[in-house]
């Protein structure tokens, strides 16, 4: 999971889909663009915001390793047509370097770290990437700002539930 305002990934995992969540490992996320809010379309520099899928792990990528996210996924695609919205922009990744325009680029020690691990995950178990404006564990949901669409505030509510199931770590913030 990411936490944008915070600027760091959490790593959880579990053996089991009835096993409890156990803190693997964070990693500062170095280069991050735009500011809180979601995505809406190519261009506006924004990293997205939602429940995403590493859906490629590509080991030559132009930022050193990367994993690929599913964005614009189902969710983001039926907001887009409901609002009139289109282009929406896509190759979100996790990536090596310290720079990113609408990326969380990690350093390159950190994308390799992150790339073995999601590697290690089947493609049958869904490797989930939360990508939260800020961590709704230990945070109260942020105002809607003006310009911002009707639908966030329930995306930060299930963004909310979400986060309820993994335990609290002290992380580098």
């Amino acid at each position: 999971m990411a936490f944008k305002d915070q600027r760091v990934i959490e790593v959880y995992g579990r053996s089991q889909p009835s096993s409890a969540w156990q803190f693997i490992k964070s990693v500062p996320v170095l280069g991050l663009s735009g500011q809180l809010g979601p995505k809406l379309h190519a261009g506006d520099l924004q990293v997205p915001e939602g429940f995403y899928r590493a859906e490629f792990l590509n080991p030559n990528g132009r930022f050193h390793v990367s994993i690929r996210l599913n964005y614009p996924n189902s969710f983001d695609r039926q907001q887009a047509q409901i609002e009139g919205r289109t282009n929406l922009g896509g190759d979100i990744m996790i990536h090596g370097t310290a720079s990113s325009v609408g990326c969380l680029a990690v350093g390159n020690r950190s994308a390799e770290e992150l790339f073995y691990l999601a590697g290690l995950v089947s493609k049958e178990k869904l490797r989930i990437i939360i990508i939260s404006p800020t961590d709704f564990r230990s945070a109260s949901m942020p105002t809607r700002q003006p310009g911002q669409p009707d639908w966030l505030p329930a995306l930060y509510g299930k963004l909310q539930l979400e986060l309820s199931a993994y335990p609290t770590h002290p992380t580098l913030r």
